[in-house]
This record gives structure tokens, sequence and C-alpha cells, in this order.
């Protein structure tokens, strides 16, 4: 017995804990891609063994809180947090096995008391004829990889009755297929209702086809028949029509009552109907596969249902979050009804939808938010309730969220989120704010991990001296490239466009100018006309002009810059040069070499292909990327993109630009205006670069700024917001800090070098001078976040550009406070820093502002994936630390084994903090972001591949950090090689989730992600380095 318990409670039990809950977690994100996530929850998530893993950490944690003696006063903050988990776990098996939850769909003007499970049941009921069996229901859970499991054994009166199921087919659909000993069919194309439609007409039956009865070697009489002779087809038809042979161009009629020889591949017009039938009767089947899409749209499920000794084989078709009619047979001397589906389930009061309200941003069709207006019907009380996104309605007990909507021209219907799990989701926030409270006061607290650690860390630096050889490796083993500016060598640029610059001081009211993106986000004209020249061109400037001189050069002569080559071409595609005509070492390409002499579009079948494949070739991306930089110029050059009048009162506060102003409601003077002002600007710029006089132009840009803030007030921006947004703009200070944290990190690397040599005054001051220029870079990089924080109107974090710019501010941010007495660490930060600005500034990072969809506009927002993606910082520094540590080992020699051990100490001890730090962060971010999804939509836990990796990444960072507990783990070498492995975790946490996997959380936008090859030589370096490391740590380290 002490033996077992021994095992249970083991340091080793729990570290295989920590890997094999991970690695299940992993592989089940994957077969969520690829299959869905029921199919996830079936083989994974909610199987026995996984479960299983779950209470083994709670008895293994109760056995190290008696181990380690947590009761303890001194020990009282670990033991919350280790606690907490085991509420956590319980309050998620209430939640599994107590609580439910489903969807109420409420149209607008109706009363309604129920609501359709969330999960799927299989429904059985039978009779003989005069007694009904109670019915039965069946939770279950089938997963499209096979092995599902269901059987119904039973008896009726002494009647044996067994019930299997034998095959499930996700995303049912019945397709033909040819075979020679199939049934006869005819396969009948129409075209009603606006789309080619397939159908096989079966030999001897009929088919109502829109209206019309349709029959082949039918018995009956039809509207239209159509048989068989030897000879071929005959046709006979209740109505008169005709048809159209388009072998021979032959038009020909169709006599009312008379058998007519039928032509195949003919166009028939008959009763309404348009037809074709393209060739004579073939032989097949219909079967049912499974097809693409959601995997429980429409789920065929078979069974075989035994009566003593008959058996027949039944079908049924269901879906999740749907009612079925059962399917009804007999067998033997029983009657069956049985379906597959939601079931109806009952509140014990009503809900009333008052009215549903959909807000979308400006001029768009993009939803802003959306609101329910309910009024809550119940014996006891009565009341008006508005149910939004993060606003719910909790009565007595069950809790409503705004889900989703339906809309059609004839009803507006709402879908409440209906959850009832009040004493799962109490249990589960007892654990989690006491997670919260036992996580921050680790890092405060004495007697804690985390004090030791700070403690240790004074000790050592108190004895060591200046680090040496660190740097100078550091910088030698990394690489980096500056990019330089070229000018064009064969860019003629006509002389109509050099004679008519816009001054600048002009250029800089139009910049002025608002416009309405097509997203409806309301931005200054110097915003567009940035993100058009960087993007179509890769440049800021264009031959002396800034990008609104270009954008007005562009509005005044957009013929001349149909014919200027702007547009950049990937380096290196010699194929698509020569489809577009152009030298193959020439770096742009103007919009007319992209039609040939008739006017098609070079691309356009290439573009289409290129969209369709899964895995696009380099030659395939470098044809969208000059698509879209061709789109987006046509869009300027024909002025679609210049919405800058508000339509008056428009309820969607739409804005249009001049090509669209006569499908928009303008009256009146308004109309003459909106019609003249455009044209009449452009011809007065023309005049005022030849007398050199703006003072027209000026007062034609206030005329249209006042009519901006006339008739759009309401989603006008103030002044201060443009001029904020117009700065950062100018300043593109995000861009400009990686070069900057490069530069002054490498030279104070250098400088901590040199210091080791010569530890003078001078160098000591330039080394702290450093780091307060450090300082100061980091200050700008918050400038700027706050910049972009004000402009965008939410918190700059939301997209994978902003996410990017957030983690390198808070790796920065760890760093100073990590490395105040660490010349080292701060530089090593900075270079870290400095490649995280880099990475985000790539070609597939879009650092464009746009509006937030509904759910992502909330101050969980702010709170969920600030702590989260901050969490990275330290993570990466504990990685870079990790690398340090392990160069440091490879370069030990007896001679500065002394010196060499005391930095591998201080940097193990930081690494241990950092990633403690993170961890803190990363567990606390992410079950905030189950407070915010349980607030938002009411279930805290979906398995949704984002969450599910950041808690894989917590397992194995607290795998990490639990290193120091496990007997043949303890080591420094192993620690530092794992925290550069687990910094693996982070990346797939980030891009891996972001961009292979699909989600709730991703930023993919449906291209297949290919790993780049620079992932597989990192793994090679770091392996090569390991085991360099591990040489070198078994010769001077390992006792």
């Amino acid at each position: 017995m002490n033996k077992i318990l021994t095992f249970f409670y083991s340091t080793r039990l729990m570290a295989v804990l920590f890997l094999i809950f991970a690695l299940a977690m992993g592989v089940a994100t994957f077969i969520e891609n690829d299959f869905g996530t029921e199919t996830a929850k079936a083989l994974i998530y909610n199987s026995w063994w996984f479960e299983g893993i779950m209470i083994f950490f709670v008895i293994n944690f109760f056995g190290n809180i008696i181990k380690y003696k947590l009761f303890r006063k001194e020990k009282i903050v670990v033991l919350a947090f280790h606690v907490s988990f085991i509420f956590i776990i319980v309050g998620a098996g209430i939640t599994r096995y107590v609580s439910f939850e489903g969807i109420m769909p409420i149209k607008e003007g109706n009363v309604s008391n129920k609501f359709l499970s969330e999960k799927t049941y299989i429904s059985i009921i039978m009779n003989d004829g005069n007694v009904q069996k109670e019915p039965v229901h069946y939770p279950v859970l089938l997963s499209a990889m096979g092995n599902n499991r269901f059987s119904h054994t039973t008896d009726f009166k002494g009647t044996d009755v067994a019930i299997k199921l034998t095959d499930y087919i996700p995303n049912a659909s019945e397709v033909f297929e040819e075979s020679e000993t199939g049934t006869e069919y005819l396969l009948f194309v129409e075209s009603g209702g606006g789309g080619r439609h397939n159908h096989y007409l079966k030999k001897g039956s009929s088919e109502l086809v829109h209206g019309v009865l349709v029959g082949f070697d039918a018995p009956n009489k039809n509207t239209i028949d159509l048989r068989t002779t030897n000879d071929g087809l005959t046709i006979e038809t209740a109505v008169a029509g005709n048809y159209f042979r388009m072998a021979d161009q032959f038009d020909g009629t169709i006599t009312k009552d008379s058998v007519q020889d039928f032509s195949l591949l003919a166009v028939h017009n008959i009763a309404g109907l348009q037809f074709v039938v393209p060739k004579g009767p073939v032989k097949g089947e219909y079967k049912t596969v499974s097809g693409d899409g959601d995997q429980f749209t429409n789920a065929q499920l078979e069974f075989d249902v035994t009566v003593n000794n008959e058996t027949k084989h039944i079908k049924l078709r269901g879906e999740k979050f749907a009612i079925q009619p059962p399917t009804q047979f007999s067998v033997g001397n029983l009657n069956f009804r049985m379906s597959y589906g939601a079931m109806q389930m009952e509140l014990p009061f009503s809900i009333k939808l008052n009215d549903f309200q959909l807000d979308k941003y400006p001029g768009s069709n993009s939803p802003m938010s959306f609101a329910s207006e309910v009024t809550v019907i119940d014996p006891s009380e009565t009341f008006d309730f508005r149910i939004f996104m993060n606003n719910i309605l909790n009565y007595k007990g069950y809790k409503f969220f705004q889900s989703s909507y339906n809309i059609t021209s004839e009803y507006e219907e709402t879908h409440l989120s209906v959850n009832h799990d009040y004493w799962g989701s109490l249990i589960t926030y007892i654990g989690y704010f006491a997670l919260y409270a036992g996580l921050i006061l680790i890092l405060f607290t004495k007697n804690t991990r985390f004090d030791f650690l700070r403690k240790s860390l004074q000790k050592i630096r108190s004895k060591k001296t200046a680090l040496s050889i660190v740097g100078l490796l550091f910088i030698s083993s990394v690489a980096f490239s500056q990019q330089h500016n070229h000018t064009l060598t064969n860019a003629q640029i006509d002389s109509v466009l050099t004679k008519n610059i816009i001054s600048v001081a002009h250029a800089e009211k139009f910049s002025k100018v608002v416009i309405q993106d097509a997203g409806g986000r309301m931005k200054p004209v110097h915003t567009y006309a940035s993100q058009l020249l960087r993007k179509v061109s890769k440049k800021d400037t264009y031959e002396g002009m800034n990008a609104t001189q270009v954008f007005l050069s562009i509005q005044q002569n957009p013929r001349t810059w149909f014919q200027i080559p702007i547009i950049y071409v990937e380096k290196g595609n010699t194929k698509l040069r020569d489809i577009l005509g152009i030298p193959h070492e020439q770096k742009y390409t103007s919009l007319a070499s992209c039609f040939d002499e008739k006017g098609n579009y070079k691309l356009g079948e290439l573009q289409a292909e290129a969209q369709k494949s899964n895995i696009k070739s380099k030659f395939e991306k470098d044809v969208i990327n000059v698509d879209k930089r061709v789109n987006l110029l046509y869009s300027a050059i024909t002025g679609s993109i210049l919405r800058i009048f508000p339509v008056p009162n428009d309820a969607n506060n739409t804005w249009v630009s001049h090509n669209d102003i006569n499908q928009a409601k303008f009256h009146g003077q308004d109309s003459v205006f909106v019609r003249q002002i455009l044209p009449i600007y452009i011809q007065t710029l023309a005049e005022a670069k030849t007398s050199n006089d703006y003072i027209t132009a000026d007062e034609i840009l206030g005329g249209i700024t006042n009519f901006q803030k006339k008739y759009g007030s309401a989603v006008y921006p103030s002044e201060d917001k443009i001029n904020l947004e117009i700065a950062y703009n100018e300043y593109d200070v995000f861009k400009k800090l990686y070069s900057y944290y490069m530069y002054i990190g490498t030279l104070m690397f250098l400088l901590v070098i040199f210091q080791i040599f010569n530890n003078s005054k001078a160098v000591n001051y330039l080394v702290k001078g450093c780091a307060i220029i450090i300082i100061g870079l980091f200050l700008m990089h918050t400038g700027g976040l706050i910049a972009r924080w004000i402009v965008s109107g939410h918190a700059p974090w939301s997209n994978a550009y902003e996410s990017m710019i957030y983690v390198g501010w808070a790796t920065m941010l760890f760093g100073l406070i990590f490395g105040r007495k660490s010349s080292m660490t701060i530089a090593a930060t900075a270079f870290l820093t400095a490649f995280i600005l880099m990475v985000a500034h790539w070609n597939w990072m879009d650092p464009e502002i746009a509006n937030l969809q509904p759910v992502l506009n909330s101050y969980w927002l702010m709170i969920h994936v600030a702590i989260i993606v901050a969490s990275y910082g330290p993570f990466a520094l504990g990685m870079i630390l990790g690398l340090i540590a392990l160069i440091l080992m490879v370069l030990t020699t007896e001679k500065n084994k002394k010196k060499i051990t005391l930095m591998i100490k201080e940097i193990t001890i930081i690494n241990e903090m950092a990633l403690t730090v993170g961890l803190v962060m990363l567990t606390i971010g992410n079950f905030l972001g189950g407070q915010w999804a349980n607030e938002s939509w009411g279930r805290y836990w979906g398995w949704d591949p984002k969450e599910t990796w950041a808690l894989i990444s917590i397992m194995i960072y607290a795998f990490v950090l639990h290193l120091r507990l496990v007997p043949g783990l303890r080591s420094k070498f192993t620690f530092n090689v794992m925290s550069v492995a687990a910094f693996a975790s982070i990346l797939m946490t980030y891009f891996g989730v972001n961009f292979y996997l699909s989600g709730l959380h991703s930023y993919a936008s449906g291209d297949k992600a290919i790993t780049p090859t620079f992932v597989y030589y990192s793994i090679a370096f770091v392996g090569v380095l390991s085991v360099a490391a591990y040489i070198k740590f078994k010769k001077y380290y390992k006792k």
C-alpha cells in the first residue's frame, strides 16, 4: 500500500502526467482541425483515460500537499494555487456531468420557453400496437474517424430487442455512382431557381421538379414523360413547349399529348422548366458519402434493429441543434420511431423577443454589435432586459447569452445561448480566484521559490566579476541584414507628373480629409495614401513625392498613372515577368502591362488557379501578391476608394465616392455639391500649380470638410485624433524601433566585452548610457502602443501585427525588470525585441488598423489577451538566456570554470525567475479567457485550439519549473535545454495555431501554411549546441 501511495504522490508521476496531458491535447488539436471538435472530444477530451489523467493530478496534488507540508502557515500561498486546480477540476466535472446548455432561437415578437440541447441524442420509442414502452434518449458523441459504439438491448413483453449502430456518416450527401449491376437512371439537368441542378430519374418512377412532374418510364401520366425505345428516347408532354438543339442550332417544337423523338443535348423549355438531358440512361446507384464542411450538418446514422431473429437495416438523418421527424418502421410485431439530433428542453419561465437590434460599422455590412430586447415572463414576476455581447441575462440559475442571429426578408430571429451550470461555474470560479491570488502572491511573499531565487541572485551578484565571453559569442553567432533603399533604374516618369507635383503644404491639408474605408473605419486620407503606396510599391515615397502627393497625382492624371511602373514584382520571378512582358531585371511594372491588347487581364486565370491551391508555390504566392497590388492601384485610379461624401440621414452612416453618388440619396444643393466639387477641385489644383496659389483649392477642401462634419458628424473623428493618426503614420515608430534596438543592443554587447578588459569609468558610463537609451526606446515603444490604441479605438493586441509589437514591448519590459543589474540581460533583450519587431514587419503581417469583430470589442479582450501575450516576453527571455547558458557550457575550460560557473548560475536563476513570471501570467491570462468566454457565450472552456495550446504551454512550463523536484532531472543543463525547447510550445500557441490550425482565435485567412526552412535550421542548431554543451557539462559540472 505504501509503495502504491508513494507512486501516486511521486514527482516522477507528476512529470509524466504533465507530458502525457500536453501530448494528448496537442494530438487532439490536429484531430479537431481535420475532423472537427466533436471528434476530438469523442476520442480524447471526453474519453475516460483523459479524465483519468485529471483524477491522477488531483491525487498527486493531495499527496504533494502532504509530502511537502504545504498546509504550514509559511506555505499557505503555494497551497492556495495547488488546491485551486482541485476546485477547477471538480467544477469541470460538475459542468460536464450535471449541467446542461443549448441554443434558444426566438423570432421577433414571439414568446418561447423551449430551447434545443447542445448534446445530440438517439431517441427510441417502441410499441406493439396497443402498449407503448417508455421512450429512451441516449446522449451520444460520435467521431468522424469511426470506431463509434452504440447499442441498446431490452425486452418488450418477452420479446428480445437489440439495436446496434453500424455506421456513422458525417455531413452526409447522396451521390450517384455508375455501375454495371445497378438500376437504370436518366440524368435530368435543369436550371430552375437560378442555378444548375442534377436529377437522376430512376427508371419506372416520377419526380416533382420545381412543381413539374417528370417521369422516366413511369407507369402513371406526368407533365413530362420520357420513355426508352429501341431507337432511343421519346418525350410526351401534357403542355406544349419548344427546344433548341445546340449541335446544329436547330429550333424545334414540342406538341402537346404527342409522342416525339427526344433530342439529347438540347435545351428544352416546357411548362416553365428549362432542362437538358446530356446522355442516355445509365446504370448505377445512389450512395451516401461524407462530404466537406461541418461534421454535424445532416449526418447519417445506420443501425441494425433486431427483434427476436428478424433484423432490419435502418438509416436516420439528423444534426446538432436541430430536431428531425422520427423515422418510423416495423420489425417483427413491434413498431419503432427513432430519431437523432437535439432534444427540445423547457424553461420554468418564458422569454419574449421584443426587438432584435443589429448595428453595423458605418457604411459597411460588417456587424459592429447585436442585441436582443426581451421580456422575461414568469408567474412570480415579469421584467424587461437587454441581452448583448458580454451582458448576460441571469435568472433562476439559467444564463442567456447573445450568441448569433438569423435575418431574412420575412423575419428577424435571435439565437440565445442557454446555460444551466450554477454549481459547476461557482466551484470553478472559486478555483480561478484562488489560482489568481496564489500565483500573484508567490511573486511577492516570503518563503516561496521565487523569493529564494531573488535572494540567491543577490548572493551571486555580490560575488561575481564582470561577465566575459558571453557578449562576444552572442554577437558572433548572430547575423542580420539591413534593407537598403534602391532607386528605379529604368523608371521614366512622364513630364506631366514632374511638372504637376502638388505643394507639400496643400498635400498636408488634403491628407486630413476623412474617408470611410470598405470596413467602415473612418480615417484620414494620409493613412490610406500611405498604405496604398507602401503596399503597391514597397516604398514610402515615389520620385520625390510623399504618399499624399502621389495619391493626388493619381486623381489628377489617372491615365498617366496607368502607364507608370509602380507595382512591385517579387525578386527573381522571371516567369511572372515574362507574362507581364517586362525585363527580368525590372523591379516594377505598370498597370497597363497587366493587360493585353484586347484588354484581358493577364493574371486573371493564374490568380484564380493560385487561390485554389492548398499548398501554394512561390510563383503562385507572387501572382497573388501582384494581383492584390493591381487591384489596390486600380481602385485608386478609378476613385472608388475615395469615399468622402456622407449620405445625409443614412441609418448606417454610409459615405460614398464620386463614382457612387448616383446610387445615394442626395437632393437639391447637396446633389449639385457632391457631383461638381471633386471635378472642380481637380481642375483648381492644375491651375494652382501654374499660379502657385492654392487659396481656392484650400477653400474647396474646407467646403468638403464642412460637408463631412454636417452630415457625417456621428462618425467624424476629432481633429486631435486625425492629427495623432497622421503623426503615427509619419513616425512609423515600430518599423524604426527594431533598427534602433538592434544598433544599441549590439553596441552595448561590444561595450560589455570591452569592459571585461578595461573596466574604466568611461566604459562604465557608456554601458549605462546604452541602458538609458534602451529605456528611452522602450518609452518610445510604449508611446507608439498608446497612440495606436487611441487611433484604433481598441487595445493594440487584437491581430497578428499588434500582438507582435505588444510581445516586443512585454519582452523589453521584463528584460529591464530582470536585468536591472545585468547589462548582458538588457542587451540580449534589446536584440530579441529587435528581432520580434522585425518579424512584425515581414510581408505576411499587415500593420493596417482595422475594426474589431463584435465578440472582440470587449473589456475582457484588454485583460485576457494583454496578460497572455505579455507572458510571451519572459518566455522569450528565458529561451535566449537558456541558449546563452548552453553556449557558456560549451566554452568552459579548467581556467575559466570558476568565472563561468557564476555566470551560468546567475543566468539560470534569472531564467527561472523569468519563466515563473511568464507561467503566472500565461496561467492567469488563459483562465481569464475562460471567464471571458463564460461571460460572452456561456462556456468557460470549449477546447478551441488556441486555448488548448495555451494550456499545453502551461503544462510544459510547469514541467520545466518542477524539474528540480524530479530525481535525475535537476541539473542546470537540463533546465536550460528545456527552457529553450519549451519555447516551441509558445511558437505553436502563437504562430502554429494562428496560421496552421483553424479556430475561433485564428488569424489565418485560408492559406495552407508551410513551415519556413529556418525552423529546421534552428532545431538543428539547438540540437548540436545541446549535445556539445552536455559533453562539457558532463566533464566539468556533473557530479
